[in-house]
């Protein structure tokens, strides 16, 4: 793990006015421990937030998916995951064996000219897919009805887990009449106009369903994350300490998973120690004064936070960098993201080889040495600085549930991707958490098992369990669920 003083060998040569640009880059970027509980503390309050009657920024979605997987759920399940670039149907098989599944899958592309389209040619395209895939794999023979669950990673309001009303749409997505909409309904109109042997069971966020398939095969899984694009986590909560749920009377020790949502923490700015970079990135943003959280630890941000660093110390006319060098490719917003920051981290040659040819590739950019350290510990800080912040939301999960020791699930590019990251958010939690020098690390981030395929399927085999259980709290439309074939 890397986050080596500037003093250090390689530094021996950066001329003194990058040294101090480099110093005071560390400044803003370094996060210490009492700045992490500072954060962390602050996250815990703000989740107890979102969980009232008022609400909160962190919107702390209520999924009525209640209670993990025992590891014996059996039976045959559909899934759907609609993403930006591809739709994925899966059918998902729990075996009699605990904790094993077997998936079939096929990927088709999500046409660009749908994003923008009418509401009816999307969720016909859907059901075309899905009829594709039952066709293909069953051809001729009689399936009943298969349980479906269905991914559907847009902020969505959930009364019940067989509905959503979509609230924006995201991931390049716009398309009329279906914002402030339940999404059900026009989905289920195009499925039965091609009478297909569905039933949909579930509508789920990808966040829940990394929780859920990461619990069926680990059942010291009690967090699910996502570090990507975007940042989220998902837990499971007792009914007794959502108030926003009181109106139910429902049993308080019944489990129920809550999405955090929690991208949006601190958007009013109290706690998080933003750089003027991130002030820059918040007010040019789609959206300002909104996911204050994601915009500091996303993969979609932290490429962009490097340029704008380095933008800025081209124009500060005390430092001297890339002189005499054409700076128009790095003056383009977005050009970077966290895979070019990887690259740089990964780039294992003491000369900085690799760091050298990427900047002339990408950028049309020539570094010397000393310019290339100055991007290697750039680098290095807002990689470690994401990591640091993200740890502090599974923290504030650990310690609002008193979690003393559990596994985590985490997937997402940054998390499967990036150098570090993972070392970098365990050494953040022992230090938000003041574990003693020397033990294993009590709380474990791990790779997360698929959550938008297989966690889809288990919670249509939950759903369709607590129908049969009579337990119909926040089931839409039940009928028909028993006769599904399982």
């Amino acid at each position: 793990m890397s986050d080596r003083a500037t003093t250090s060998g390689s530094m021996a040569d950066v001329p003194k006015d990058l040294l101090e640009q480099i110093k005071e880059l560390e400044r803003l970027f370094i996060i210490d421990q009492s700045k992490l509980k500072e954060v962390t503390n602050h996250f815990v309050k703000e989740l107890e937030k979102g969980l009232s009657v008022e609400g909160g920024t962190i919107p702390m979605n209520v999924t009525w998916v209640m209670g993990f997987p025992t590891g014996n759920e059996t039976g045959t399940f559909l899934a759907l995951d609609m993403g930006g670039t591809n739709l994925r149907v899966c059918e998902v098989i729990l075996p009699e064996e605990k904790g094993e599944f077997d998936i079939i899958q096929s990927k088709y592309r999500m046409p660009e000219e749908l994003k923008t389209g009418r509401s009816d040619e999307l969720w016909e395209y859907v059901a075309d897919c899905l009829q594709q895939f039952i066709e293909y794999h069953h051809e001729g023979e009689d399936l009943g009805k298969l349980p479906l669950g269905f991914t559907f990673s847009y902020p969505a309001t959930q009364d019940y887990v067989d509905h959503g009303v979509l609230q924006r749409w995201t991931k390049g997505f716009d398309i009329e009449g279906v914002e402030g909409k339940d999404v059900v309904p026009m989905f289920e109109e195009a499925l039965s106009k091609r009478d297909l042997p569905v039933k949909l069971a579930a509508l789920i966020n990808d966040t829940t369903g990394t929780l859920i398939a990461s619990a069926y095969t680990d059942d010291t899984m009690k967090i699910g994350c996502i570090f990507g694009t975007g940042c989220n986590a998902a837990y499971m909560e007792n009914c007794g300490s959502v108030p926003k749920l009181a109106h139910y009377n429902l049993p308080p020790d019944m489990p129920i998973a809550i999405n955090c949502e929690y991208g949006a923490f601190d958007n009013e700015h109290v706690v998080l120690p933003l750089t003027p970079y991130d002030v820059i990135i918040d007010r040019d943003s789609p959206r300002p004064g909104q996911q204050a959280f994601e915009k500091m630890v996303a993969g979609l941000y932290l490429g962009e936070l490097f340029r704008l660093v380095l933008v800025d110390l081209h124009e500060n006319k005390n430092v001297t960098i890339f002189q005499n060098q054409d700076i128009s490719k790095l003056k383009k917003a977005y050009t970077l993201d966290s895979s070019f920051l990887s690259l740089i981290e990964e780039d294992p040659f003491e000369n900085l080889s690799e760091t050298h040819d990427l900047m002339q590739k990408k950028l049309g950019i020539t570094a010397n040495k000393p310019e290339l350290e100055l991007c290697r510990r750039l680098a290095e800080l807002i990689g470690t600085r994401a990591a640091r912040l993200s740890a502090c939301g599974v923290a504030a999960i650990c310690k609002k549930k008193n979690i003393g020791s559990c596994h985590v699930g985490a997937d997402g590019s940054v998390f499967n991707k990036y150098p570090h990251f993972k070392a970098r958010g365990a050494v953040a939690l022992r230090e938000i958490l003041d574990w003693p020098k020397g033990k294993r690390d009590p709380v474990d981030i791990r790779a997360a098992e698929d959550g938008s395929g297989v966690g889809a399927a288990l919670i249509a085999a939950l759903t369709i369990k607590r129908v049969k259980e009579g337990n119909l709290v926040g089931i839409k439309n039940h009928e028909g669920m028993t006769e599904c074939k399982m």
